[in-house]
């Protein structure tokens, strides 16, 4: 079926009864079956209404459209017309949908077919109507008819309706505050008041609850969403089933939950930790507020953001998964799907195109032979000929340049830049030069005057627009073409001149981006006159170049495309014999005179015809709309070159005109009708203008580009009854790049007018788009391509991408030429029609490929603004574009909403138009975002400057006031989710590696009974035996020297002091706390040495002690709960604390907090007794309790574990080994002190090995963060012991400070290790910036290390290295390696060494070298098997100091033996292990130790606890953090977690709050693109809401829990479709 066009062409346009004397028409009235308004179900209804009134309002507005029986009908008179030509039948024909009639025609149709039209209700549109504010320009009434009927039909399919986004009420802009909703409920509905202060919201905002409104829309009442499922293989069969089935399938099988730390109650003291994947009976406890959730039958209850979580995950149900392939091969190569061709796609058919051939360019003999000719001749023979008027803004003539003055002007310019430019040697411009032409768009008479200068001194007048600020957008891109044409003069106005901005010496300043240039004023009066003897040379028009006209190109570079003067000669003939312009006809121009359609015709031919242009600036025009059709009339012009955007200004104001003559125009040029919504524009103005004297063959669209300049324009014809061509075509077909005229669908139509034919003397022909220039079928749409000497020849200073646009040769398809001339691209896309007619469907620059498919830009405009647009944006002010993410494009819809337009209300029509837009295009919208009013960048004429819009929002600049992202309905080019194969055992994968020569991954540190040394501690078995030995034998040596914030020692203890102090605190332990061995004692100590002595205290009495770290003075409330938890979890007899703390847990503000009645008995040490105890404790048996160590891990779980004597003089003896610890030596630590390796370092190490530990509690360094590095250097310190917390805040805070510190006199060169203290993957950014910056202080990159523990085993790697002379001697470790790993890999489960830089890959640093006495295996979480090397799996130790089990109050049997006492269940099955829960690899490198033994390197990955596990693929959110905090400044901290499928992104933004939705698609498009992930949620929230440990972990869990319980006051939350 080929493209045919009629004869008649239908008229498709709404019409008010008026209208219809203007022709004569037929009228038929038809009746559709079209669904319900969908107002009736999702308007809310005005007023506070009872469920009664409610059933009541309901009844009435949807009782016309319910079956009633015959006779009983109220006719309701809604019906469609179709208007048709005379003579034309009625055919298979487009139909229009129309309102309601004005009351009195004729109802008396058969009731039975009465049905209403689509959603559009006819009040709002005679509300439109009567406002008079209807746009013409993207408008055509079957098109938003269409629209509404895709609408409906998105109704029908019954879809999900959206959960709205929630927004900080500081966000929105707020103008009564009464109008608005409740507190209480969503934030998100808030109206957003008007900027002049006069928005007068709706009294209907304020009476449906945000919940009720979610709730009716999970039940299905509302729909307004466009989300299908969002699976890849998306069969939609199961899409409806049930929430229970989602949560049922995504069953946290690997999260069993931890006790909720904040909000603790004694009957649920519980700490597990979540096993491999070992089904467990036990049912899944929901985190935080999760059972406040949702009722039995899924109706949300709890907070918004529950309520809305919930909803979206009802929204995104999947399809079951089609079932399994017989075996899957487990490759980690994720492939992207490939979009796999349609088979049933419309292909083109037609024969091949042949080149058409304009009319011959007719020889006129008295023709000029150049422009510069033709103005001599005008200015000498008439020079009293006006030839340009120029407009004030109140539309009076300010100015009439005759063809005399214009002569002369341009003479005396011609002399004055030739001649007084330079000195007589060095004359500054030559012919051939380049020369800016900068003027406003109010003074064209300057303008001209300068450019026919230039002709005439035979200098290239470059035209540009005047940059209003240093910053305008796009002006550093004409900068950059200046600089390329070598200018270095501008001529410009006198007035221009001085209202370009100067700086305070008055000189203008360089824009950014320009050259250096010469302001050169034209006005006469400044000028010098030239001698009468100088005359300019008029030459015939050549090959050299006459202008160059600048172009702005899709991704925002400026391109300067060269017309020589036989071209720009030739064009003017071409536009002469085409218009057929004669001497003195009068021209009226709207356009830009400095380029295009409107320098072409205002300013050039129609001086070579002698015309006079009334020029109508753009400032006129928006004060008056009307003043062209005025100056239409009162010069009775012939012709009016006009863009439709003007036409339809013209549509808006005409009501009040009343003596309009349109009858003068024999020529009505439209300069943008290659835009295919012009027709609707040209339509409408023909109709309300006929009246007034309008010819239907006036109306002449053009189509024309930079580079082959005017390509084809309809000749004004004389034969009114010769029609102009249309054609209605399927945008499915166009989408394929096919035409196809639209027989079924109706909704996805294109209407197009023809711009008439090829231009005289060319040759035009059509080539596919891409690749080779092939000819086209002739049902194929492609690039025109036109062959003429009238077309631009080149762009300046670019030879490559000349070659490519204005030397092409056509093809046929056989591969021969079809001439031997070259033809220019247009960057039009189109066809040639019968009768020759040219038709442009869009245009190169506005093309965006999805998923294989073309769109153009404009017509996702003109769908998008079908959609109620009046309310809620501006017309004109929306941008279409499209990004590249995850190699495709995404289509991004950008447009400014209206300042009284509501929350909910924009987000209402932001759901209708990504309905609409996949209904009628069949193309998902990836983001909508709408802008305040006035916001987007504009091009000097107003219009919206496209790339700089796309480069604001790809930089995340753009701060749009809200944003829908849509990426689970755009993004099908995922890779397939993984299927894990259950069948494979731990001894086929041990086997597996045996064969491929892997070795089973283990390896271990020293071993401890081979070292010989001189180690005296090694006979006590206790460490109090210890200290009292170090008392005794070295009394007065210190042990310890604590300093505060000045850096000043504060306290210091020697052994014999610590020994007496300890002696005290054991007797008061037993007189006054009446304790018993083996008693509890909760420590609740600031860092400091009172902490250390009450721990030797409590030894010395026989307790068991428990560090705590005390409540903060200023945050009382949620750290003392956590305080009080662990007192009673580790049932602690008694408390030890100083004074002050006592004080402060008696104080009101604790009370407040937790019930301070249930405290155990608290003991001031600040006051001791005085005797020592009759006899210091002696433990009976090694393997007792020697201390308890609580820790809150990164998944928020409270965990206490059991250190025996045994174990911890094991950790320390390994730790004096392993660091070289001798009482010789010093050491500064400045860590916390309360669990983990950080307390062993602080309180244990010092008494067993006898060296100096100088103390620096972090929290001095929030006040001096150069602290712990002044400590560092003054003490001569070589080995030291930190936080990642400690290294940030010294990196952060002394990053600027580094050249003062060093004329303090600051040294670090004797630093051997800087040991990071931590439980996780090492932050190789953070420790290697560390190094990078103080490294001009002496700090040696090779001294910064880290450790790594957990919760079994505090200390599993720590990596001191040896520098300076004992590196030679050979009691190095080796240096920490990194390596790098291809993250894709690491997702399932493999390791694969990958080159540093290449894509996808992952820096990983060495967590440190294995202690002495330490064995690790790596083994499958799931089998329990060993792995090999090339595999990541969890890391199990064995070691002498290894915790003895978690200390729980009922004591889960289950995990305390899974997790201390697990065996291999393949290969080595006797050794006992304990699980660190913790993922990571060995590697051995090619370092070696001090034996000469090669060195076996650990690397941590992450949490087991924390990894997510999506898309069968295993994520480490630190991966996608890291990934997050790169792509905005003012994302400061992020953290991921999931929830029942979503990936959920908190970001901290560190910026004002208008920036917080510009993160949103950043977020979504960086996840997308690292990590084949969509994002769910993107919560934005205010720096430190991120729950951090004191470790400086971020808690995520309790983010999620949070979250989930809506306690983050989010500034923004956004939920992905």
């Amino acid at each position: 079926m080929y493209c045919c066009f009629l004869e008649h062409t239908w008229v498709l346009l709404r019409f008010n009864v008026q209208y219809c004397f203007y022709y004569e028409f037929k009228v038929a009235f038809i009746h559709l079956n079209v669904s319900l308004p969908v107002e009736i179900f999702s308007s809310p209804l005005a007023g506070d209404i009872t469920q009664k009134g409610y059933e009541k309002k309901r009844s009435k507005l949807i009782g016309a459209f319910l079956p009633q029986a015959p006779g009983l009908c109220t006719l309701v008179p809604v019906a469609v017309v179709i208007v048709v030509w005379p003579g034309c039948a009625l055919g298979n024909s487009v139909l229009a949908f129309s309102p309601p009639p004005t009351p009195g025609m004729d109802p008396s149709v058969p009731h039975e077919r009465r049905t209403p039209v689509t959603p559009g209700s006819s009040s709002r549109y005679h509300r439109r109507r009567s406002s008079g504010s209807r746009d013409e320009r993207y408008r055509s009434d079957v098109h938003t008819e269409a629209v509404q009927a895709a609408l409906a039909k998105q109704k029908e399919r019954g879809k999900m309706a959206v959960p709205m986004p929630s927004k900080r009420r500081s966000l929105v802009v707020q103008s009564s505050m009464d109008a608005y909703t409740p507190p209480d409920t969503s934030s998100g509905s808030e109206g957003e008041g008007s900027m002049q202060g006069e928005g007068t919201p709706t009294s209907s905002q304020s009476s449906i609850n945000m919940e009720n409104w979610i709730s009716r829309a999970i039940h299905g009442s509302t729909t307004s969403s466009t989300t299908s499922s969002s699976s890849t293989q998306s069969g939609g069969s199961g899409a409806a089933s049930r929430l229970a089935d989602v949560m049922g399938q995504t069953h946290l099988e690997n999260h069993s939950a931890p006790p909720d730390v904040t909000s603790y109650t004694t009957d649920s003291i519980q700490v597990e930790r979540p096993q491999g994947s070992t089904t467990t009976s036990r049912s899944t406890p929901k985190y935080g507020n999760a059972e406040l959730m949702e009722t039995g039958d899924g109706v949300p209850v709890g907070g918004r953001v529950s309520a809305k979580i919930q909803q979206l995950v009802n929204t995104l149900k999947r399809p079951k998964r089609p079932p399994l392939r017989e075996f899957f091969v487990d490759d980690f190569e994720e492939l992207l799907e490939v979009q796999q061709p349609d088979p049933n796609q419309p292909k083109a058919e037609g024969a091949q195109m042949l080149a058409m051939r304009g009319e011959q360019l007719g020889v006129v003999t008295n023709w000029p032979l150049s422009l510069e000719a033709a103005l001599q001749r005008w200015g000498t023979i008439s020079p009293k000929a006006p030839c340009l008027t120029t407009m004030d803004t109140n539309g009076k003539p300010l100015y009439i340049l005759t063809y005399g003055k214009l002569w002369t002007r341009s003479i005396k310019v011609a002399y004055n830049i030739l001649h007084k430019l330079g000195s007589k040697q060095e004359p500054m411009l030559r012919p051939g030069d380049r020369v800016a032409l900068v003027f406003p768009n109010n003074d064209p008479a300057a303008f001209m005057v300068a450019f026919y200068g230039c002709l005439l001194a035979e200098v290239v007048p470059v035209p540009i627009e005047v940059p209003l600020t240093r910053k305008d957008a796009g002006s550093q891109q004409i900068g950059f073409l200046l600089g390329s044409c070598g200018v270095t003069v501008a001529l410009t106005s006198d007035a221009c001149h001085k209202g370009l901005p100067k700086s305070p010496t008055g000189e203008i300043p360089q824009f950014k981006g320009w050259p250096k240039l010469l302001w050169f004023v034209t006005e006469s009066r400044h000028l010098s006159k030239p001698p009468r003897d100088w005359f300019p040379h008029i030459k015939d028009a050549n090959n050299e170049t006459a202008y160059i006209e600048y172009k702005t190109c899709k991704d925002g570079s400026v391109l300067g495309v060269t017309v020589m003067r036989i071209a720009l000669l030739t064009h003017c003939q071409a536009l002469t014999q085409s218009c057929g312009y004669t001497e003195a006809e009068t021209i009226v121009n709207v356009l830009d005179f400095k380029k295009d359609v409107g320098l072409w015709h205002g300013i050039l031919t129609s001086v070579m015809n002698m015309m006079h242009v009334i020029s109508i600036p753009y400032s006129l025009m928006k004060v008056n709309p009307l003043s062209w059709i005025q100056k239409v009339c009162q010069y009775k012009a012939k012709v009016a070159c006009v863009k439709s955007r003007d036409m339809h200004w013209a549509l808006v104001a005409h009501r009040d005109q009343r003596d309009i003559n349109l009858s003068s125009l024999r020529m009505l040029v439209v300069a943008d009708g290659a835009n295919p919504w012009s027709v609707s524009s040209c339509d409408a103005f023909l109709n309300v203008f006929q009246s007034k004297g309008l010819k239907p063959e006036v109306i002449c669209p053009c189509a024309s580009s930079p580079e082959a300049l005017t390509v084809a324009i309809r000749r004004p014809t004389d034969d009114s009854n010769q029609p102009p061509g249309r054609g209605v075509l399927s945008m499915q077909g166009l989408s394929h790049g096919v035409i196809r005229v639209d027989s079924e669908e109706k909704l996805s139509v294109l209407t197009l007018q023809d711009v008439g034919t090829v231009m005289p003397g060319a040759l035009m022909c059509v080539v596919k788009p891409d690749g080779v220039p092939q000819l086209c079928k002739t049902d194929e749409i492609g690039e025109l391509c036109v062959g003429s000497i009238a077309t631009g020849t080149s762009y300046y200073g670019l030879s490559g991408m000349t070659k490519n646009t204005f030397e092409v040769f056509p093809m046929n398809s056989v591969g021969a030429l079809i001439s031997e001339y070259p033809f220019t691209r247009t960057g039009l896309l189109g066809f040639v029609g019968p009768g020759g007619l040219c038709f442009i469907a869009g245009k190169m620059d506005g093309l965006m490929v999805v998923g294989g498919r073309r769109h153009n830009a404009d017509d996702i405009v003109a769908t998008a603004l079908a959609v109620e647009p009046m309310k809620f944006v501006y017309r004109g002010r929306i941008a279409v574009f499209s990004i590249s993410v995850l190699h495709d494009e995404r289509i991004v819809v950008v447009a400014e909403q209206r300042p009284d337009s509501t929350e909910e209300d924009s987000f209402q029509w932001m759901s209708r138009v990504l309905q609409a837009i996949d209904g009628i295009h069949q193309v998902g919208v990836y983001c909508l975002a709408l802008v305040p009013s006035n916001t987007l960048p504009k091009t000097p004429l107003g219009g919206i400057h496209l790339s700089e819009s796309k480069q604001l929002f790809l930089e995340g600049s753009l701060h749009p006031c809200n944003v829908l992202m849509c990426p689970h309905t755009c993004v099908t080019n995922l890779p397939k989710p993984r299927q894990k194969q259950p069948e494979i055992g731990p001894a086929s994968v041990m086997v597996g590696n045996l064969v491929s020569g892997k070795r089973i991954a283990q390896a271990s540190g020293r071993d401890l009974g081979q070292m010989e040394d001189n180690d005296q501690a090694r006979k006590f078995l206790f460490l109090s035996e210890v200290l009292q030995w170090r008392a005794q034998t070295t009394p007065d040596h210190v042990l310890y020297t604590l300093l505060n914030c000045r850096g000043t020692i504060a306290s210091s203890l020697t052994c014999v002091q610590l020994h007496k102090r300890a002696e005290k605190i054991a007797t008061m332990l037993a007189e006054r706390g009446h304790l018993q061995d083996g008693d509890h004692v909760a420590l609740v100590y600031p860092p400091g040495i009172d902490l250390i002595a009450a721990f030797y205290g409590c030894l010395y009495a026989g307790c068991v002690p428990i560090t705590v770290r005390p409540p903060h003075p200023q945050n009382i409330a949620t750290t003392l709960p956590t305080v009080k938890m662990i007192v009673e979890v580790s049932r602690s007899a008694c408390m030890m604390t100083t004074a002050v703390i006592c004080k402060l847990l008696r104080s009101k503000e604790a009370s407040a907090a937790v019930d301070v009645r249930s405290w155990p008995p608290v003991l001031d040490t600040d006051d001791l007794p005085k005797k020592k105890p009759p006899l210091l404790y002696k433990p009976s048996n090694p393997d007792t309790l020697a201390y308890l160590d609580f820790s809150v891990s990164t998944t928020g779980m409270l965990a206490g574990v059991k250190m025996s004597h045994t174990a911890t003089s094991a950790f320390c003896r390994s730790i004096k080994l392993q660091c070289e610890l001798y009482p010789s030596r010093e050491v500064a630590i400045c860590l916390d002190p309360y669990c983990g390796l950080g307390f062993v370092l602080w309180c244990l190490c010092s008494v067993y090995s006898g060296h100096q530990s100088i103390l620096i509690p972090p929290s001095e360094l929030e006040v001096n963060p150069a602290l712990w590095l002044l400590a560092v250097s003054q003490y001569k310190v070589r080995d030291t012991f930190c936080s990642y917390s400690v290294m940030e805040l010294c990196t952060k805070g002394l990053g600027l400070q580094t050249e003062s510190l060093k004329s303090r006199g600051l040294d670090l060169s004797r630093v051997r290790t800087c040991v990071v203290v931590a439980e996780e993957r090492p932050r190789i950014a953070l420790t290697q910036s560390f190094s990078k910056l103080f490294k001009d202080l002496g700090l040696h990159p090779r001294a910064v290390s880290t450790s790594f523990g957990c919760r079994v085993n505090l200390a599993v790697c720590l990596q001191p290295h040896r520098l300076g002379k004992l590196a030679d001697q050979g009691t190095s470790g080796p240096d920490p390696t990194t390596v790098y790993v291809d993250m894709r890999a690491l997702r399932h489960d493999r390791v694969r060494l990958v080159e540093r830089g290449s894509p996808h890959s992952l820096p990983l640093m060495e967590s440190g070298k294995i202690l002495p006495g330490v064995r690790i295996i790596i083994a499958n979480p799931e089998t329990k098997g060993p792995l090999g090397d090339s595999h990541l799996g969890e890391i199990w130790v064995c070691s002498g100091h290894n915790a003895s089990g978690y200390f729980t109050v009922y004591g889960d049997e289950a995990l305390q033996s899974d997790h201390f006492t697990s065996r291999l269940s393949f290969g080595d099955t006797q050794t006992i292990w304990a699980r660190t829960g913790y993922l990571g690899f060995l590697r051995r490198t090619e370092l070696t130790d001090a034996s000469g033994e090669r060195h076996d390197a650990l690397y941590v990955v992450g949490a087991l606890d924390e990894a997510m596990e999506l898309r069968g693929m295993r994520y480490h959110p630190i991966d996608i953090e890291t990934s997050v905090i790169r792509t905005h400044k003012s994302i400061t901290e992020c953290a991921v977690f999931t929830w029942t499928n979503l990936l959920v992104v908190v970001v901290e933004l560190d910026g004002s709050e208008q920036e917080a939705l510009d993160l949103v698609p950043l977020v979504t498009n960086v996840v997308l693109e690292e990590h084949y992930l969509i994002v769910g949620v993107v919560v934005v929230v205010d720096i430190g809401v991120i729950p951090i440990n004191s470790r400086g972990e971020k808690q995520r869990m309790h983010l999620r829990d949070g979250f989930l319980a809506d306690q983050l006051d989010p500034i923004y939350v956004a939920y992905n479709m």
